[in-house]
């Protein structure tokens, strides 16, 4: 029987987000127990709140919004690799004895998913250009990462996220991959179908094969 990984942070008023970003909020518009007919509660909260996804609106300026972007790189085979690196920008060096050649979807588990919802570290590593492109010339079409960027905290430019959309790969960000061994799995991390925004959450499960 496959198993299933939950690979997604939860969303709560408690999750820690980008510094500066928006806090997740809920309102609690209607309550049973204050006698209305039903439970109903407004979601307030970032489009990289937690686990989610870029488009390349984020930071290309191209019109391309969740609502707009293929759904194939989000769901398929994909491999999980693990990544000692403690800090600084993730090289293909880092990733020797991996051989993702063909391999379409790429999950690098780093010691960010030990960290706690609620708290957010600003000396995660970070994916380089080169690794983008080696990515891409193995045949990649996304990356998924457990950290809050592509890109540095405090960096200038956005390299990562610039490199990446110019070699048309898609990107899942703040996965949660703690307990998750290495290995081939089926990737379902769907975008809500979001329209003019600049990215989304979704939920993303692996299934073993």
């Amino acid at each position: 029987m496959a198993q299933l990984f939950d690979i997604t942070r939860t969303v709560s008023p408690a999750l820690a987000v980008w510094p500066g970003d928006a806090l997740v909020t809920f309102h609690q518009e209607l309550s049973l127990s204050a006698g209305d007919a039903v439970n109903l509660t407004t979601l307030s909260l970032s489009a990289h709140a937690g686990t989610h996804m870029d488009a390349p609106w984020h930071t290309e300026g191209l019109p391309v919004h969740p609502a707009d972007m293929p759904l194939e790189p989000f769901l398929g085979p994909a491999r999980v690799v693990s990544v000692a690196r403690q800090a600084g920008g993730i090289t293909p060096a880092d990733l020797d004895g991996h051989n993702l050649a063909g391999v379409q979807r790429v999950l690098l588990h780093t010691w960010y998913s030990d960290v706690p919802d609620e708290r957010f570290d600003p000396a995660f590593p970070y994916p380089t250009p080169e690794l983008i492109d080696w990515l891409a010339d193995q045949g990649a079409i996304l990356l998924g990462l457990d950290v809050p960027s592509v890109d540095a905290f405090g960096g200038d430019g956005l390299p990562g996220h610039h490199r990446l959309f110019a070699r048309g790969l898609s990107v899942l960000e703040n996965l949660l991959l703690r307990g998750v061994p290495d290995g081939e799995y089926e990737l379902i991390a769907l975008p809500l179908k979001l329209a003019g925004v600049c990215g989304g959450p979704v939920r993303a499960i692996l299934r073993t094969r």
